[in-house]
């Protein structure tokens, strides 16, 4: 496992269009996902520590930002076949444990994770209305292990100032997690 750490946010870059198949047995693009205040979205799998450790966080993010008008998806790009756990059979297993608020979406060809710059899981990039990117920071203090419950709610905050302004925090701190599984 290689732990990477995302770019400083690139703001105003637009975010790609996509068109992935869910979970949920949808097919999802950008604008079927983006809310009328903002779009979060995150690369994130199963089989991650690090993604372990906030995807409780992450559905309660979720949640509480698409009452804000924020849109949401989760997109898996790893090589599933070198990590069997990041199947999209686990990936649609684990979306129904957690109720996933967000379409939970595969990348099977890589090619959307290449043209975000997707880094690691988790990787989060926050857009505002207009598809701008405001955030490219991590969700909280957690790393491998969940940090404490009273937190500083880094990605929230942010969202919700997205949502409120359009515009991202100045200061962001990277997220950090596995580096993406590039096939071969």
């Amino acid at each position: 496992m290689v732990r990477m750490e995302t770019p400083i946010c690139d703001f105003g870059w637009k975010a790609p269009d996509f068109v992935l198949p869910a979970t949920d047995g949808k097919i999802y693009s950008l604008q079927d996902v983006a809310g009328p205040n903002g779009l979060l979205v995150m690369f994130i799998c199963n089989h991650c520590p690090y993604v372990k450790a906030v995807i409780d966080r992450i559905v309660r993010d979720v949640a509480e930002l698409k009452t804000l008008g924020v849109g949401a998806i989760a997109i898996m790009s790893n090589d599933a076949t070198e990590y069997p756990e990041d199947s999209f059979d686990n990936m649609r297993l684990l979306a129904e444990k957690l109720a996933f608020p967000m379409p939970y979406v595969l990348d099977a060809s890589q090619g959307i994770a290449k043209i975000y710059g997707a880094v690691c899981t988790p990787d989060f990039f926050g857009f505002n209305r207009n598809l701008e990117l405001q955030y490219r920071g991590r969700l909280d203090a957690s790393r491998k292990e969940t940090a404490p419950d009273d937190v500083r709610r880094d990605l929230f905050e942010a969202m919700k100032q997205v949502a409120e302004t359009q515009h991202g925090p100045a200061e962001q701190i990277p997220s950090m997690g596995c580096s993406i599984k590039w096939m071969s």
